[in-house]
């Protein structure tokens, strides 16, 4: 059996510590140069495994300030589910209603975005079509806990109320909703959920470690007629979210 990476061994002792009450939530660690010297190994051992941990929410880290042990971060539950978008107008909001959090994002929409080939391909347009492209930060307490990148195409919603998705009297309605509002009515979508490690921006965004686990989900919201009317690519952190899958059950009467 391979010999465990140094980072990791001493990642396990640092927890293993914080286990026995040797530091409680709030404490600041000793410095990475004491921890190094009492555990035999260089400082960068010591950062690597203080970056897991905080990857973990078993530390965190203040800039110019130290690393600190950080207070027990419940798992946030996310629920994946169409007909709670149709209802609530902000499943995410609910979502963090459930497990005590305050739930809110932060966005930045632009109009007029040249598609990509994979995104004109899940849109059913050409490469180089004009789309309106919105990238969410999803926060919980003000700590970001879920990224999304949407795009819609810029054809299907320009000249009305609905073309900023956070803007206008309909901002923040959800795909479903505001949709609606034109006459086009979404009947079902397609997620497709994958594992994979975090990229170095989603990593600095969600404050998790680099290449730390993530759960990538590419959702595409079909109209009644077939035609895509919008699709995201949605980044989920493992440490920190947990995902469950809400499906309707439509009973057939004989």
């Amino acid at each position: 059996m391979p010999e465990q990476p140094p980072y990791l061994r001493i990642a396990d002792t640092l927890r293993q510590r914080i286990a026995d009450h040797e530091w409680t939530p709030g404490d600041r660690l000793p410095s990475r140069a004491q921890i190094a010297q009492e555990c035999g190994v260089g400082e960068n051992v010591v950062r690597r495994a203080q970056e897991l941990l905080i990857s973990q929410g078993v530390l965190e880290g203040r800039a110019g300030s130290g690393t600190y042990v950080d207070e027990p971060r419940q798992r946030v539950r996310v629920v994946r589910s169409t007909a709670r978008e149709q209802r609530d107008g902000s499943p995410f909001r609910a979502d963090m209603k459930a497990v005590g959090r305050q739930g809110d994002w932060e966005s930045r929409t632009e109009a007029k975005v040249p598609a990509p080939t994979d995104i004109a391909a899940r849109l059913g347009i050409a490469e180089g079509d004009l789309c309106v492209r919105t990238v969410y930060e999803f926060l919980a307490d003000a700590r970001p806990v879920q990224l999304s990148t949407s795009w819609e195409p810029y054809d299907l919603t320009a000249g009305t109320l609905v073309v900023l998705p956070e803007g206008g009297p309909h901002a923040g309605a959800g795909v479903v909703n505001r949709m609606a509002q034109i006459g086009i009515t979404v009947c079902h979508a397609v997620e497709q959920p994958e594992p994979r490690q975090a990229t170095t921006e989603e990593a600095s965004l969600l404050g998790i470690q680099k290449a730390a686990l993530v759960t990538h989900i590419r959702r595409t919201y079909y109209s009644d007629e077939g035609r895509p009317v919008e699709t995201a690519d949605i980044i989920v952190p493992a440490a920190h979210c947990e995902i469950v899958y809400e499906i309707p059950i439509h009973r057939r009467d004989h």
